[in-house]
């Protein structure tokens, strides 16, 4: 089952190599061949002369970027990206979603759509596809998400992840809540699961939990590979007598919908986090006699949702990374409800202040379109308070 990725953007193109780079080190790691060739064969393909080649496909819309992702990928020594796994424009797309949506989107879609088609053929089996990208910037919300309408309309029944870097609370781009309100509300109509990572919360793990004093980007985008990779590696189990085999678990978890939304009851704490669904992965030592009856607790779900229906336990004996033990929760809660709804709300501000507009509506996005972009996301803040 093997899984091929798209980066998009400086942000997706930097945390995609990453990605790569921890998963075939992890891969590699040790005499483990079972484990070693089920993510070999995941997120790689080997050349006649058993290269490893990334099955990825690196968007932008200038060159810089994938040329050093490239060259990265290839110092390592361990694997790299295709000759003709990437496609650039010497024409950036600045920081207008619009720009990237409306024109750099569908003047390359048939040269884009091309090079996934290759990647594809080379998958036996195909087990789903990963857009990276930003949803701050111009290339890789804008263009991030017109590939991914155009994945969805070529790949109808297969799984669409979209790995999505939130911006600083503080701001990187002065129109980055436009961009994000127009990203999350075409995405959440496209994809079967949305995957975020905030910068906000990954600044503070390098601060605080890796103790890093000069906190670069570099150091930003390996913490988030590191918790994507250790949700994406597949998932070991062994038997009796030490053999391992193969899980099919991969990223086709189910983002389950409420099952009874009328059931639903005002939300009494603001403080609670109430969840529809949590993913546990736990890889490494003494991971069967780990105790994890705290995170299928009935008070951490909804009402009209058992734990049991819940709360997923992935356990694997394989270490991740070197680390002898290892925990990741992968969570559909209400934890972006307070970002979501601040990115939200100085987006409004803005938009009822006209600030910007005619940026967008000159490459032909109408106010009507934000209109509808903010309701949607509005309906899904309205859905997330009210779970209890």
């Amino acid at each position: 089952m093997s899984v091929v990725t798209v980066q998009l953007g400086q942000c997706g193109n930097q945390v995609g190599q990453e990605l790569f780079d921890i998963i075939c080190s992890d891969a590699q790691e040790g005499q483990r061949k079972t484990y070693s060739a089920a993510s070999c064969e995941r997120f790689f393909h080997q050349t006649a002369q058993g290269d490893l080649v990334a099955r990825a496909l690196l968007v932008d819309m200038e060159p810089k970027v994938i040329n050093r992702s490239m060259s990265m990928a290839a110092k390592s020594g361990r694997w790299s990206y295709g000759a003709s796994s990437h496609f650039s424009q010497k024409q950036g797309s600045g920081n207008n979603w619009a720009n990237g949506y409306c024109v750099h989107g569908p003047c390359h879609r048939d040269a884009v759509e091309e090079l996934v088609r290759r990647e594809v053929e080379r998958c036996d089996r195909l087990a789903g596809l990963i857009a990276m990208m930003s949803v701050a910037g111009g290339t890789g919300s804008g263009v991030g998400t017109y590939v991914t309408q155009c994945l969805r309309d070529i790949y109808p029944s297969s799984f669409i992840l979209n790995h999505l870097t939130w911006p600083y609370g503080t701001g990187e781009v002065i129109v980055q809540n436009y961009n994000s309100v127009l990203t999350l509300a075409h995405l959440y109509q496209l994809s079967d699961a949305i995957l975020v990572h905030e910068n906000d919360t990954v600044h503070r793990i390098c601060s605080r939990l890796l103790n890093i004093k000069h906190i670069s980007f570099s150091d930003v985008n390996r913490v988030i590979a590191h918790q994507l990779g250790s949700i994406l590696q597949p998932a070991l189990t062994a038997d009796s007598h030490g053999a391992y085999s193969r899980n099919p678990l991969g990223i086709d978890w189910q983002v389950r919908p409420p099952a009874d939304p009328g059931r639903s009851r005002s939300l009494t704490g603001g403080s609670f986090n109430t969840s529809l669904a949590n993913l546990l992965i736990l890889r490494g030592k003494d991971v069967y006699s780990a105790e994890t009856g705290g995170i299928d607790d009935p008070a951490l779900y909804t009402s009209w949702l058992s734990s049991k229906e819940a709360f997923s336990l992935w356990k694997s004996p394989v270490p991740f990374n070197k680390y002898e033990k290892s925990a990741t929760l992968v969570s559909n809660s209400q934890a972006l409800l307070r970002p979501l709804d601040d990115m939200v709300g100085k987006a409004w501000n803005m938009f009822a202040s006209r600030a910007y507009i005619h940026q967008y509506i000159k490459f032909g996005i109408s106010e009507e379109d934000f209109l509808d972009s903010f309701t949607s996301l509005e309906q899904v803040i309205s859905s997330y308070s009210q779970l209890c």
